[in-house]
């Protein structure tokens, strides 16, 4: 389970990066973000429960510390490049031995885009405090692209409890996921989505170190949301 969350917060964090333009972010903001996703990919690796598949993160891990040693000289060009092999690398290390289950392809994806837009929106608010001059567009990108995130999470999760609800009574106390739900539900999803909206607001005005503050809310229920949601589905095998 640690492992698959470190996986997908090193893919959502890698993939929030197109949005980011080397004009507008220094090139140390995607240095950072490729040592921190290869500081996942070791956790990841030694977590990993199957040999076969430490392998496929390891070669994700390899990738990132190229990124970061592109980025490190400053070379947008190949960072771009070594950026795609990475994400093909953790998609691949994701999908392992569930290649055939689009289910779990989109489980993975919606839940990288979640925790991946909500961390580098918050780091992205941070720069605010050291490049005062910088623009909000990166800023409100990342934020719009939360929002998308969380929507098709909700949208993947939502038609997983329906499935789920077909053959189960949500009002049986007696059954442990109906007590697991509305902590999903109510701090990993809604919760985001209340603070998010304030963040983006109090954005828009340019009060960055205001909506930083908020984003480390949303990081952190983000955060217990998709633990809670990966219990959910060791238990049920349903992305709940």
């Amino acid at each position: 389970m640690i492992a698959t969350f470190c996986l997908r917060l090193a893919l959502g964090m890698l993939g929030a990066l197109p949005l980011l333009s080397p004009k507008q972010m220094h090139p140390r903001f995607f240095r950072t973000h490729f040592l921190t996703a290869l500081g996942l990919c070791i956790v990841a690796a030694i977590m990993a429960p199957d040999g076969s598949v430490r392998w496929l993160i390891i070669l994700a891990a390899v990738a990132t510390f190229a990124g970061a040693v592109v980025w490190n000289f400053e070379k947008p060009t190949l960072g771009w490049i070594v950026l795609a092999i990475s994400i093909v690398a953790l998609i691949a290390s994701l999908g392992y031995a569930d290649w055939a289950r689009t289910s779990r392809l989109v489980d993975n994806l919606t839940a990288a885009g979640l925790l991946g837009f909500a961390i580098t929106a918050m780091l992205v608010g941070h720069s605010y405090l050291i490049s005062p001059a910088l623009t909000i567009r990166p800023l409100m990108h990342q934020l719009a692209a939360l929002g998308v995130a969380l929507l098709l999470r909700m949208g993947v999760a939502g038609t997983a409890l329906w499935f789920w609800t077909a053959d189960h009574d949500l009002t049986n106390l007696n059954d442990e996921t109906v007590l697991w739900l509305p902590v999903r539900w109510g701090i990993g999803l809604l919760g985001p989505l209340v603070f998010g909206w304030l963040a983006y607001r109090t954005a828009k005005i340019r009060s960055t170190q205001s909506a930083t503050g908020i984003l480390y809310v949303v990081v952190i229920l983000a955060f217990l949301g998709e633990l809670t949601s990966l219990l959910l589905l060791r238990d049920t095998g349903l992305p709940l």
